[in-house]
């Protein structure tokens, strides 16, 4: 029998007293020390739930990017905010900033959210509140950048390793059996750019303040899991819709900066995820996979993650009939679902499973979410659905 390994992408459900501190450290009623204690206890307890549910690859719930409030859906890219230097804080939120941006031939670029295609399609759903779209999302400010980029979050950084690490030793774990989120160059790039000339410059800055994190999670033996919605979530931002050509010209551009941000870090501790963004909505304008799975191999990771349970990418698993996976790669499929509150069927999760496993080989699959579960299900069906994941991925390694 072939053990088929499990993992998620990153964000779990916080708990309450995390999320009680997080906000008491916003209003600067609470020192370091009991936070930092709140902390610690917290990311001892998910990483100690994840390996009692027999999850092979775990992390620490991403609990060190946390913001104020119960639910958050941007906390995997504005944890940045505190770790790049060269930033000025706004008060303008991403949601509701009205800004047209319209592309060009040869030059897409990105508009606001609230005039991306999908959302101006689907406007009247995503302004009623009872939709479920955008339910429960908080109010947080953005940055633009108006200086040199630098990493500053050194110390941040290492705080969420050694938690890790120490969550790791005491369930008899290994830093190999560990994962630690980081947001891509490109989509740190997605902040108002006020500095530096050109996409190019803009981006290559990027890369050179995330490879010091990438470094610092991967030089204590973890893996790094570079979290990339810019590379499939860009094509619904451009309005309007872009040539097939242009776009992967403009991914081609980022993809080069993660590469760039991963100079001398070890390909088989990286993991790269892709997504089409975690908002419950229609997702009509989402690219197909298939347009461009070449180039994110070209990433230079072991491993690749992205959504395959989801309604709009289910269908894809079939590209892998076609596409050939480089002989030291493994894919991390989702398996089950960030997008509805019904909880897989450990039968459903297996077939998921098996799919992939006869087309590269049940040792080369390790099954996933298709997103982090956190903010975007309630924490009980959150933690089913993890349950079912293992408890899927055990009856599949039986039929192997």
């Amino acid at each position: 029998m072939t053990d088929i390994r499990t993992t998620h992408v990153g964000s779990l459900p916080r708990t309450p007293e995390l999320l009680a501190a997080n906000d008491r450290r916003t209003e600067g009623t609470i020192s370091d020390e009991e936070f930092a204690s709140v902390l610690s206890a917290s990311v001892d307890g998910v990483v100690k739930r994840q390996h009692d549910l027999g999850l092979s690859i775990v992390n620490e719930g991403e609990y060190g990017h946390i913001t104020s409030g119960a639910v958050d859906y941007g906390a995997w890219w504005n944890y940045s905010f505190s770790r790049l230097g060269g930033l000025t804080m706004t008060d303008e939120d991403r949601w509701a900033n009205p800004e047209r941006v319209r592309s060009t031939p040869g030059n897409p670029r990105l508009t606001s959210f609230p005039d991306r295609r999908d959302r101006v399609r689907f406007n009247e759903a995503y302004e009623d509140p009872t939709s479920g779209i955008l339910t429960g999302r908080n109010k947080v400010g953005n940055p633009k950048i108006t200086g040199p980029l630098t990493y500053i979050g050194g110390d941040a950084v290492q705080a969420d390793v050694d938690l890790l690490l120490a969550g790791l030793k005491a369930n008899g774990l290994t830093p190999a059996d560990g994962f630690v989120a980081a947001l891509s160059p490109g989509s740190a790039a997605r902040m108002k750019n006020e500095y530096y000339e050109d996409d190019e410059s803009l981006l290559a800055a990027c890369a050179d303040a995330m490879h010091e994190e990438y470094k610092a999670i991967t030089d204590a033996g973890l893996t790094v899991q570079i979290d990339a919605p810019d590379v499939a979530e860009s094509w619904d931002q451009i309005n309007p819709e872009p040539s097939l050509a242009d776009y992967r010209e403009f991914i081609g551009k980022r993809i080069a900066a993660v590469n760039r941000a991963l100079t001398g870090i070890p390909e088989d501790q990286v993991r790269f995820h892709v997504c089409w963004g975690s908002w419950h909505g229609p997702h009509t304008t989402d690219i197909p996979f298939k347009d461009i799975v070449d180039l994110v191999l070209t990433v230079k990771a072991h491993g690749y993650t992205f959504e395959a349970a989801g309604a709009r990418h289910e269908h894809e698993w079939r590209l892998w009939e076609d596409t050939a996976l480089p002989e030291d790669k493994v894919i991390i499929p989702g398996v089950v679902a960030h997008s509805t509150n019904v909880v897989e069927h450990p039968e459903l999760v297996a077939e998921r499973i098996e799919r992939f496993a006869r087309l590269v080989g049940p040792e080369r699959v390790i099954a996933s979410t298709d997103c982090g579960l956190g903010g975007r299900v309630h924490p009980l069906i959150a933690w089913a659905k993890l349950e079912s994941l293992t408890e899927g991925a055990r009856l599949a390694s039986k039929r192997f």
